[in-house]
């Protein structure tokens, strides 16, 4: 029962990784098609971008697929690169926010860290800012306003990415990284398999010797604050 519950739990997040860039790339062109989309260079220069930056993530997430069967047993799966986050993260929200502009939202952005090198693996890394970014998305009842920001403390460098969505009840919150965990519905809002993928983010940020915490209120946000060591603080 328990590897047919893994089995079950990666087709999930392998179809939720997977249906983000396909529907960023899908908006895109429909957004080429459109005849009431002004096609100045500027604007094909950036939906050309988005297209090609999410193939790259698709073929990210292929390579993720077939590196999963090793992860569970081999830490050194991470290919640590000298990264820096603010110009990253910058990157991600680029491509991210014609999703959230489509629906009425907006992403706001403050990269305070001054200190911002750290040694990351591109690929996984991006992958949890996507997945923390999509669900504030995916779980959001009014037009989502979205607030990344970065700053340092000590010799660690932190991320925070805070949403006006529904929120997540206190009981929830304490399980909420547990892997085969789902948020209970209720009667407030019938959400399904809230939270999915977030064992994952939780696993890939501790590898990179790092931590993940949440706060939120129902009906008011969620913020998800990540810690990890800068480049002059990561000891191997």
């Amino acid at each position: 029962k328990q590897l047919n519950n893994m089995k079950n739990d990666f087709v999930n997040n392998m179809t939720h990784e997977f249906k983000t860039p396909i529907s960023t790339i899908s908006l895109a062109s429909q957004m080429l098609q459109d005849p009431g989309v002004g096609k100045t260079p500027e604007t094909l220069k950036h939906i050309s971008n988005v297209i090609r930056d999410e193939t790259k993530r698709l073929s990210f997430q292929v390579e993720k697929v077939l590196q999963m069967a090793i992860f569970e047993k081999d830490k050194s799966i991470l290919k640590l690169n000298e990264i820096s986050i603010n110009s990253l993260i910058s990157d991600i929200i680029s491509n991210f926010s014609l999703k959230v502009t489509s629906k009425g939202g907006k992403i706001t952005s403050k990269f305070i860290a001054s200190n911002d090198l750290a040694l990351i693996d591109e690929v996984h890394f991006t992958n949890v800012i996507f997945n923390l970014m999509d669900n504030a998305l995916k779980y959001s009842d009014k037009p989502l306003l979205l607030t990344i920001e970065t700053w340092n403390e000590k010799e660690n460098l932190l991320i925070s990415i805070e949403d006006n969505g529904i929120g997540i009840s206190k009981d929830d919150v304490k399980r909420i990284f547990e892997k085969f965990y789902r948020v209970s519905t209720g009667n407030l809002h019938n959400v399904k398999g809230f939270g999915l993928g977030l064992a994952y983010v939780k696993k890939i940020i501790s590898e990179h010797k790092g931590s993940i915490k949440v706060e939120s209120e129902i009906n008011i946000g969620t913020k998800f604050t990540i810690t990890i060591p800068t480049l002059k603080n990561y000891e191997l």
